[in-house]
């Protein structure tokens, strides 16, 4: 979903979503009106299979699948396009943050931010498994379900070798047993264990050389914040982070106006890059 500023944009924004979410989900709508009014042309990027996309592509998505994002920043580039930013929220900091370690030292990308990032997608998976959580949980594993039948019935031929996969969701009970039984296998990464250890974003960090801010709440229900305190932020020369005492996940409401105020606080973090 792309849409562009009044007049000549002073910059290109790509937005990710996290699990399950979309180009419609309200913190994609927030970000893209914010960053609309400061004269960006901004882009929300749907993962595979998600947001009305389920025609176009056959396959899945996966909380490390940086391919695709990489193809559209390659070809801003040969288009001339820039400067270009990205900003994930959620899985979509996940994706995000690995790119860019990935990366390194790049003219694809002039600045990032990730947003109650799951650096740690095994810590972050126990801990939606907790008593509290399950309401969030549930929700998630219902869609994830939902989505792996409809990608069934749309791409028979594709999922033909993967058919006997179906009759396991009936056993699928959490977010690690849907990776542990369907994405790790399908994606070709074994076990959960192994797909989280390997596409879990925390072990980019020191390789990433793009100016990228990261905002974690101390209190997200769903990531726990001993994963942020087991990095050395202060010699990640390239990372900035805010880490709030409150504001869940993706939450960060405010009584006064901006209501979301992590929209100008990325905003605000990319300004003096897109003026240079």
């Amino acid at each position: 979903m792309t849409q562009s500023p009044a007049g000549s944009p002073r910059g290109e924004l790509i937005i990710l979503h996290g699990l399950e979410g979309s180009h419609d989900s309200g913190y994609m709508r927030s970000l893209a009106h914010a960053a609309l009014a400061q004269g960006y042309r901004t882009h929300r990027l749907n993962m595979r299979s998600c947001g009305g996309t389920e025609l176009l592509s056959p396959t899945l998505y996966h909380a490390g699948l940086t391919s695709d994002l990489r193809a559209i920043l390659e070809q801003f580039h040969r288009e001339g396009r820039g400067p270009v930013f990205v900003a994930g929220f959620s899985l979509g900091g996940n994706v995000v943050l690995k790119l860019l370690g990935e990366l390194g030292t790049t003219s694809l990308v002039a600045g990032g931010a990730a947003i109650s990032t799951p650096l740690d997608l095994e810590a972050c998976c126990r801990r939606m498994m907790e008593p509290r959580n399950r309401l969030y949980e549930s929700r998630f594993v219902t869609r994830l379900k939902e989505r792996y039948r409809q990608r069934h019935q749309l791409h028979p031929e594709h999922y033909r070798p993967h058919r006997d996969r179906l009759a396991l969701l009936d056993q699928v009970r959490t977010v690690m047993d849907f990776d542990d039984q369907i994405t790790a296998p399908y994606f070709g990464f074994g076990t959960a264990t192994n797909y989280y250890a390997t596409q879990s974003s925390g072990q980019y960090l020191p390789r990433i050389a793009v100016p990228t801010l990261v905002v974690q709440a101390q209190d997200d229900p769903l990531i726990p914040y001993s994963v942020y305190r087991q990095h050395d932020w202060v010699n990640y020369g390239a990372l900035w982070l805010v880490a709030p005492a409150h504001g869940g996940h993706v939450g960060f409401l405010a009584r006064q106006q901006p209501r979301f105020w992590v929209d100008h606080t990325i905003l605000d973090f990319f300004a003096p890059l897109r003026n240079n």
